[in-house]
Protein backbone atom coordinates (compact mmCIF):
# COMPACT_ATOMS: atom_id res chain seq x y z
CA UNK A 1 0.00 0.00 0.00
CA UNK A 2 1.72 3.13 -1.28
CA UNK A 3 1.31 5.79 1.89
CA UNK A 4 -0.39 9.18 0.74
CA UNK A 5 1.43 12.30 0.70
CA UNK A 6 0.90 15.18 3.20
CA UNK A 7 -1.57 17.56 1.51
CA UNK A 8 -0.26 21.03 1.80
CA UNK A 9 -2.96 24.28 0.54
CA UNK A 10 -0.76 27.36 -0.43
CA UNK A 11 -2.57 30.56 0.42
CA UNK A 12 -0.24 33.33 -0.96
CA UNK A 13 -1.11 36.33 -3.40
CA UNK A 14 2.26 37.03 -4.66
CA UNK A 15 2.87 34.33 -7.24
CA UNK A 16 6.56 34.64 -7.06
CA UNK A 17 6.58 33.55 -3.47
CA UNK A 18 3.86 30.97 -3.92
CA UNK A 19 6.09 29.10 -7.35
CA UNK A 20 9.09 29.21 -5.18
CA UNK A 21 6.86 27.34 -2.26
CA UNK A 22 5.30 24.79 -4.28
CA UNK A 23 8.66 23.99 -5.74
CA UNK A 24 10.43 22.90 -2.36
CA UNK A 25 7.45 21.58 -0.98
CA UNK A 26 6.67 19.22 -4.08
CA UNK A 27 11.03 18.14 -4.05
CA UNK A 28 10.23 17.55 0.00
CA UNK A 29 7.53 14.76 -0.55
CA UNK A 30 4.36 17.31 -0.23
CA UNK A 31 1.22 17.30 -2.74
CA UNK A 32 0.75 20.95 -3.10
CA UNK A 33 -2.08 23.08 -4.09
CA UNK A 34 -2.04 26.81 -4.47
CA UNK A 35 -4.35 29.80 -3.92
CA UNK A 36 -4.47 33.67 -4.62
CA UNK A 37 -7.73 34.85 -2.77
CA UNK A 38 -8.52 34.23 1.30
CA UNK A 39 -12.13 34.18 -0.07
CA UNK A 40 -11.33 30.98 -2.11
CA UNK A 41 -10.10 29.22 0.70
CA UNK A 42 -12.99 27.83 2.39
CA UNK A 43 -14.74 26.53 -0.22
CA UNK A 44 -12.03 25.24 -1.88
CA UNK A 45 -11.78 23.11 1.36
CA UNK A 46 -14.83 21.78 1.50
CA UNK A 47 -14.51 19.46 -1.47
CA UNK A 48 -9.96 18.96 -0.91
CA UNK A 49 -9.37 18.30 2.95
CA UNK A 50 -5.79 19.14 3.36
CA UNK A 51 -2.94 18.75 6.61
CA UNK A 52 -1.64 22.01 6.61
CA UNK A 53 -2.44 25.50 5.68
CA UNK A 54 0.39 27.62 4.70
CA UNK A 55 -1.50 31.18 5.40
CA UNK A 56 -1.02 34.38 4.05
CA UNK A 57 -2.06 37.15 6.49
CA UNK A 58 -3.08 39.94 4.35
CA UNK A 59 -4.59 38.48 1.45
CA UNK A 60 -7.43 39.74 -1.46
CA UNK A 61 -11.20 38.70 -0.94
CA UNK A 62 -10.71 38.09 3.14
CA UNK A 63 -7.37 38.16 5.61
CA UNK A 64 -5.23 35.18 7.04
CA UNK A 65 -6.58 36.32 10.60
CA UNK A 66 -10.41 35.57 9.59
CA UNK A 67 -9.91 32.22 7.92
CA UNK A 68 -7.33 31.19 10.55
CA UNK A 69 -10.41 31.80 12.83
CA UNK A 70 -13.28 30.40 10.54
CA UNK A 71 -10.77 27.40 10.11
CA UNK A 72 -10.47 26.93 14.13
CA UNK A 73 -14.18 27.46 14.95
CA UNK A 74 -14.97 24.25 11.99
CA UNK A 75 -13.07 23.50 9.42
CA UNK A 76 -15.58 22.45 5.90
CA UNK A 77 -15.20 18.64 4.66
CA UNK A 78 -13.41 17.09 7.47
CA UNK A 79 -10.91 17.63 10.81
CA UNK A 80 -9.37 20.76 10.83
CA UNK A 81 -5.51 20.96 9.23
CA UNK A 82 -2.53 22.78 11.15
CA UNK A 83 -1.73 26.28 10.41
CA UNK A 84 1.18 27.95 9.37
CA UNK A 85 0.55 32.03 9.58
CA UNK A 86 3.06 33.71 6.90
CA UNK A 87 2.92 37.61 7.91
CA UNK A 88 5.64 40.28 7.58
CA UNK A 89 4.11 42.33 10.41
CA UNK A 90 6.13 41.40 13.07
CA UNK A 91 4.09 43.12 15.73
CA UNK A 92 1.41 40.61 14.75
CA UNK A 93 2.87 37.59 16.09
CA UNK A 94 0.99 37.20 19.79
CA UNK A 95 -2.10 37.42 18.23
CA UNK A 96 -0.78 34.94 15.28
CA UNK A 97 -0.10 32.94 18.32
CA UNK A 98 -3.18 33.56 20.47
CA UNK A 99 -5.82 31.32 22.45
CA UNK A 100 -8.52 33.31 19.91
CA UNK A 101 -7.33 32.49 16.93
CA UNK A 102 -5.44 29.00 17.11
CA UNK A 103 -2.56 28.75 14.71
CA UNK A 104 0.15 26.22 15.05
CA UNK A 105 3.17 28.01 14.44
CA UNK A 106 4.22 31.38 12.02
CA UNK A 107 7.05 32.10 9.11
CA UNK A 108 8.14 36.38 8.83
CA UNK A 109 9.19 37.56 5.80
CA UNK A 110 11.31 37.49 3.89
CA UNK A 111 11.82 33.96 4.66
CA UNK A 112 14.28 31.17 3.70
CA UNK A 113 12.10 28.48 1.75
CA UNK A 114 14.46 25.63 3.34
CA UNK A 115 12.89 26.95 6.63
CA UNK A 116 9.87 27.15 5.44
CA UNK A 117 10.28 23.23 4.73
CA UNK A 118 11.52 22.60 8.17
CA UNK A 119 8.44 24.60 9.81
CA UNK A 120 6.03 22.50 7.68
CA UNK A 121 7.97 19.15 8.65
CA UNK A 122 8.06 20.37 12.10
CA UNK A 123 4.36 21.36 12.38
CA UNK A 124 2.97 17.95 11.34
CA UNK A 125 5.04 16.13 12.97
CA UNK A 126 4.04 17.58 15.81
CA UNK A 127 0.47 17.39 14.96
CA UNK A 128 0.94 13.17 14.61
CA UNK A 129 3.03 13.40 18.12
CA UNK A 130 0.20 15.21 20.15
CA UNK A 131 -2.40 12.98 19.22
CA UNK A 132 -0.61 9.78 20.26
CA UNK A 133 0.46 12.11 23.29
CA UNK A 134 -3.20 12.22 24.03
CA UNK A 135 -4.14 8.53 24.59
CA UNK A 136 -1.17 8.15 26.64
CA UNK A 137 -0.88 11.10 28.69
CA UNK A 138 -3.92 10.04 30.96
CA UNK A 139 -1.86 7.20 32.55
CA UNK A 140 1.07 10.22 33.55
CA UNK A 141 -0.59 13.05 33.75
CA UNK A 142 -4.41 13.73 35.38
CA UNK A 143 -5.91 16.72 35.39
CA UNK A 144 -9.02 16.88 38.11
CA UNK A 145 -10.90 19.93 37.47
CA UNK A 146 -13.65 18.65 40.10
CA UNK A 147 -10.98 18.84 42.54
CA UNK A 148 -8.66 20.97 41.23
CA UNK A 149 -5.88 18.47 41.37
CA UNK A 150 -2.88 16.96 38.86
CA UNK A 151 -1.29 14.07 39.47
CA UNK A 152 1.90 12.82 37.65
CA UNK A 153 2.24 8.90 37.68
CA UNK A 154 0.03 9.16 40.40
CA UNK A 155 1.90 11.49 42.53
CA UNK A 156 -0.08 14.80 43.49
CA UNK A 157 1.76 17.62 42.23
CA UNK A 158 -0.10 19.63 45.26
CA UNK A 159 -0.50 22.64 42.63
CA UNK A 160 -2.41 25.79 43.62
CA UNK A 161 -5.58 26.73 41.69
CA UNK A 162 -3.08 29.57 39.86
CA UNK A 163 -0.47 26.32 38.66
CA UNK A 164 -3.18 23.74 37.67
CA UNK A 165 -4.41 26.13 35.53
CA UNK A 166 -1.62 26.69 33.88
CA UNK A 167 -0.90 23.56 33.50
CA UNK A 168 -4.28 22.98 31.84
CA UNK A 169 -3.79 25.38 29.81
CA UNK A 170 0.45 24.33 28.59
CA UNK A 171 -0.76 20.70 28.46
CA UNK A 172 -3.59 20.72 26.23
CA UNK A 173 -1.76 21.93 23.63
CA UNK A 174 1.52 20.43 23.13
CA UNK A 175 4.57 21.68 21.03
CA UNK A 176 2.35 25.11 21.46
CA UNK A 177 3.80 28.67 22.66
CA UNK A 178 1.76 30.75 24.82
CA UNK A 179 2.68 34.23 25.58
CA UNK A 180 2.56 35.43 29.10
CA UNK A 181 -0.33 37.70 28.76
CA UNK A 182 -2.16 34.50 26.86
CA UNK A 183 -1.27 32.83 30.15
CA UNK A 184 -2.28 35.97 32.04
CA UNK A 185 -5.71 35.57 31.14
CA UNK A 186 -5.70 31.99 31.68
CA UNK A 187 -4.95 32.09 35.37
CA UNK A 188 -7.26 35.80 35.97
CA UNK A 189 -9.89 35.61 34.44
CA UNK A 190 -11.19 38.06 37.00
CA UNK A 191 -9.05 40.57 34.20
CA UNK A 192 -7.01 42.10 37.57
CA UNK A 193 -3.85 43.84 36.75
CA UNK A 194 -0.65 41.80 37.72
CA UNK A 195 2.61 42.22 36.36
CA UNK A 196 3.75 39.57 33.44
CA UNK A 197 6.67 38.39 35.37
CA UNK A 198 3.81 37.06 38.05
CA UNK A 199 3.60 34.48 34.89
CA UNK A 200 7.78 33.60 35.16
CA UNK A 201 7.26 33.08 39.27
CA UNK A 202 4.47 30.62 38.51
CA UNK A 203 5.95 28.62 35.84
CA UNK A 204 9.76 27.97 37.72
CA UNK A 205 7.39 26.68 41.26
CA UNK A 206 5.47 24.44 38.25
CA UNK A 207 8.95 23.13 36.86
CA UNK A 208 9.75 22.61 40.70
CA UNK A 209 7.03 20.05 41.45
CA UNK A 210 7.13 18.41 38.12
CA UNK A 211 11.15 17.90 39.00
CA UNK A 212 10.20 16.23 42.62
CA UNK A 213 7.85 14.19 40.31
CA UNK A 214 10.23 13.37 37.64
CA UNK A 215 14.01 14.38 38.55
CA UNK A 216 15.88 15.44 35.15
CA UNK A 217 12.41 16.13 33.00
CA UNK A 218 11.56 19.48 32.18
CA UNK A 219 8.39 19.87 30.18
CA UNK A 220 7.79 22.86 29.95
CA UNK A 221 10.35 25.04 27.97
CA UNK A 222 10.83 29.28 27.83
CA UNK A 223 11.21 30.24 24.31
CA UNK A 224 13.07 33.21 24.19
CA UNK A 225 10.90 36.65 23.64
CA UNK A 226 7.58 34.43 22.77
CA UNK A 227 6.28 32.74 25.61
CA UNK A 228 6.43 29.05 27.00
CA UNK A 229 5.29 25.76 25.75
CA UNK A 230 4.41 22.18 26.95
CA UNK A 231 7.13 19.77 25.77
CA UNK A 232 5.39 16.07 26.81
CA UNK A 233 7.93 12.91 26.81
CA UNK A 234 7.50 10.63 23.93
CA UNK A 235 7.27 7.79 25.91
CA UNK A 236 4.03 7.04 28.55
CA UNK A 237 4.85 8.14 32.00
CA UNK A 238 4.33 4.87 33.39
CA UNK A 239 6.27 1.83 32.56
Amino acid sequence: MVERKPRILIVEDENKIASVLLDYLAQSGYDTHHLTRGDEVEPWLEHHPVDLVLLDLMLPGKNGMDICKALRSGAPGGPAPAIIMVTARVEEIDRLLGLELGADDYICKPFSPREVVARVRAVLRRGTHAVAVAAEMPHGLKMDDAAWRATLDGQDLGLTAVEYQLLKVLSARPGRIFSREQLMDAMYQDERIVSDRTVDSHIKKLRRKIEDCMPGQDLIHSVYGLGYRFDPPPQPLTA
